[in-house]
């Protein structure tokens, strides 16, 4: 038997009735919840854990329930374990249980490759370095006639060659060509030293040299100079002027005797008189 139609209406009208009335309460207990759910009004500021040791850093952090995703690069001015950086910035307003990113200096330097500054100039090559994530240490100067280039580059006081790891932020030494020099001193006198002992006093000067050498050598390190190009002194007994990188050439002979030195410069005739390798 069918039920009225009036008793069906009613019974629609009621259960859209209700229906409205759980759609309005879900509505209103959403809202009502939702500041607690999203913690609205509970805002903290990130604190400033940069310079601080790792550990420290993330205990502070999680104290706040801040949860932390670490990254790590190298920075050799900076300490082992150090904090360099934290994203949101310090001071920023966030809600707890907001992930913060710090960036921590690793305890142990990587390595990277030596690069080749041969002949580069001085900028090229510290930018280079910089590039490599390395430093320029001292620099030094050599008379050579590539004015303003690098010469070698030393790493703990060795020539290093490129490609060799080294750790990042290590300093490089660098040798640099100033020329052939700009200033003057006295040419030395080497007529009566042997062979060694002159070509090493006139390296200690910076000076270059060509050898000449005269009758039959048996031994060159122990063959005497006899003679220098320029000399000491002048016409006028003046001392003659060298350049830093400049060549003198200097005639040897294995057993000189006085008459191959007594025309020479008299400088240079008291230095053999006491020689024993000159022959009377």
């Amino acid at each position: 038997m069918n039920a009225p139609e009036g008793t069906l209406r009613k019974s629609f009208l009621f259960n859209l009735i209700v229906v409205l009335l759980l759609c309005v309460g879900l509505y209103i207990l959403f809202f009502a919840s939702l500041r607690w759910v999203t913690n609205h009004g509970k805002e903290v500021k990130i604190p400033n854990v940069v310079g601080s040791d790792i550990k420290s850093a993330m205990i502070q952090l999680k104290a706040i329930d801040f949860d932390v995703y670490v990254d790590s690069t190298y920075e050799p001015q900076q300490k082992p374990l150090a904090v360099l950086q934290e994203v949101p910035e310090v001071g920023s307003v966030v809600k707890p249980g907001r992930t913060i990113f710090i960036t921590v200096n690793k305890a142990v330097a990587p390595e990277t490759a030596m690069p080749n500054l041969i002949s580069l100039s001085y900028r090229s090559a510290e930018m280079l370095l910089r590039n490599n994530k390395l430093e320029v240490g001292d620099t030094t100067y050599k008379p050579d006639i590539a004015d303003g280039a690098i010469l070698s580059q030393l790493y703990n006081g060795k020539d290093i060659k490129p490609g060799e790891m080294v750790p990042e932020g290590s300093k490089i030494n660098l040798v640099i060509g100033n020329g052939l020099g700009n200033t003057e001193f006295n040419v030395p006198n080497v007529v009566g030293m042997s062979y060694v002992e002159g070509t090493t006093y006139l390296a200690g000067n910076s000076l270059q040299y060509a050898t000449i050498p005269q009758g039959d050598i048996t031994d060159t390190a122990s063959a005497i100079i006899i003679d220098q190009t320029p000399k000491p002194f002048n016409e006028l007994n003046a001392p003659n002027r060298i350049k830093a990188g400049d060549i003198v050439d200097i005639t040897i002979k294995q057993n000189p005797t006085p008459d191959d030195l007594s025309n020479k410069n008299q400088q240079g005739a008291v230095n053999n008189s006491s020689n024993p390798n000159i022959q009377p």
